[in-house]
């Protein structure tokens, strides 16, 4: 009894440091990521297109390029080297932010390019020191609610620098680098102190290996019809995730909120901590197929709660403050649970040996054309939005879609199920005949 409890002490103490660990080491990694979508550059066009769409494209093409790569990469990355990779990589990301102050538009462009495709693997590298653990779900929550919060933190930054220090939009993402550039090494040593999974984390979530070339297409073959469809769920909710996350400041605007830079985490403070025990709370489900169909129902309430709140928003019957946050918590109750628990949870039950990696940067890869397909619609036919209308309008529909390809999912998954469990009761039977 005292062995057990000693190692369950010891479970929790590993989890708890890896989750503080992961989440301040990927706040850190997102403040050389999104402070310039605090700017709006307004009057500034290229060609007759928005500057500012035009620099969110050119990022967003770097990060779609990195997660295309990533599916390989990613898959089939080592455990050793990763705390130098990260550093590495953001070093290169934030490097780019000097060069776009430096040179003036249009050719600054560039960079944005240039600071995505690194920044663009990060997720999968940290994501390796922490899956395939009976603790993953709260430590992986903790992660994936970090760039909820870095998200709105690192935008009160940006603002904050331009509002107090008078730092000009172009500098903004360049400083908003060097204050976190120091905590950024802290958490990198930190983190290359996570032990690895025990042997008891092995035997109740599937080793955790490199993947080849094989073992991703066998994978793929396998589920395909509700690979297809989590996909497609996740391309809905990462296209307007990134639309509230990119124009947020055009949309707080739009709604009346100008000069108030606390705003950003007034809202996303909130969904962090609501998010992080919805998600976190998965860990005390052991049965992995339990875990992944209750990953099913937050996903289905996500959609729920981004649609019925942007009704009453539409209706004038919810406030802009509470609609922006309940649409937000909405969204990420949708795109969280990819991120974090959906896939291990998904490669515990069907008992597969490989990474969490692979299937979040396939997910991401599609995102991403998703989002920028968006974006280059909007510029290419020259819509001039209202981007609280367009969002609102456009989030009803992603919720009813969306609510109908989850139920689809939670079916075929638990057909999947059943007949793997019916398969292994016949080939028990076949060993003791």
């Amino acid at each position: 009894m005292a062995a057990f409890i000693n190692k369950n002490s010891s479970q929790i103490k590993v989890g708890l440091y890896a989750a503080v660990v992961v989440f301040f080491a990927y706040t850190m990694i997102f403040g050389f990521r999104k402070s310039f979508t605090v700017a709006t550059f307004d009057g500034i066009e290229i060609a007759g297109y928005s500057y500012k769409t035009i620099l969110v494209i050119s990022q967003m093409l770097g990060y779609l390029l990195a997660k295309f790569y990533g599916i390989k990469y990613i898959a089939e990355l080592r455990r050793t080297g990763r705390g130098t990779v990260i550093l590495l990589l953001t070093g290169i990301a934030w490097l780019s932010w000097l060069f776009f102050a430096l040179v003036p538009a249009p050719y600054n462009i560039a960079f944005l390019f240039i600071n995505g495709f690194p920044l663009g693997m990060l997720w999968g590298v940290v994501f390796s020191y922490v899956e395939g653990r009976r603790s993953t779900d709260f430590i992986g929550a903790t992660l994936a609610v970090s760039f909820i919060f870095a998200s709105g933190f690192v935008k009160s930054v940006g603002a904050w620098l331009m509002v107090q220090f008078g730092v000009s939009e172009f500098w903004v993402p360049f400083y908003t680098g060097l204050v976190f550039a120091l905590p950024l090494l802290l958490f990198v040593f930190l983190m290359e102190r996570i032990p690895p999974p025990s042997e008891e984390d092995v035997r109740m979530r599937t080793e955790r290996a490199p993947m080849t070339e094989n073992d991703r297409k066998r994978f793929i073959k396998e589920f395909l019809a509700g690979i297809v469809v989590c996909v497609i769920i996740y391309c809905f909710a990462t296209i307007f995730r990134d639309i509230r996350d990119n124009f947020g400041a055009e949309m707080w605007i739009e709604l009346g909120y100008i000069d108030q830079p606390a705003i950003f985490s007034k809202t996303e403070t909130p969904i962090t901590l609501i998010i992080l025990v919805l998600i976190g709370s998965m860990v005390l489900i052991k049965n992995n197929y339990r875990a992944l169909q209750t990953a099913h129902v937050f996903i289905l309430l996500g959609f729920a709660i981004a649609g019925i709140s942007t009704a009453l928003f539409a209706a004038q019957s919810l406030d802009p403050v509470w609609w922006m946050m309940l649409v937000g918590l909405g969204l990420y109750m949708v795109y969280i649970p990819f991120n974090a628990v959906f896939f291990d949870r998904l490669i515990s039950a069907f008992k597969y040996t490989g990474n969490v990696g692979f299937l979040i940067y396939l997910a991401d890869s599609f995102g991403y054309v998703g989002s920028v397909g968006v974006l280059f619609s909007k510029e290419i036919l020259q819509v001039q939005l209202n981007w609280v209308t367009f969002f609102s309008n456009s989030v009803i529909w992603l919720s009813a879609i969306g609510i109908l390809l989850t139920a689809f999912s939670m079916v075929y998954f638990g057909r999947k199920y059943e007949k793997m469990r019916i398969r292994e009761v016949s080939e028990a039977k076949a060993v003791q005949v």
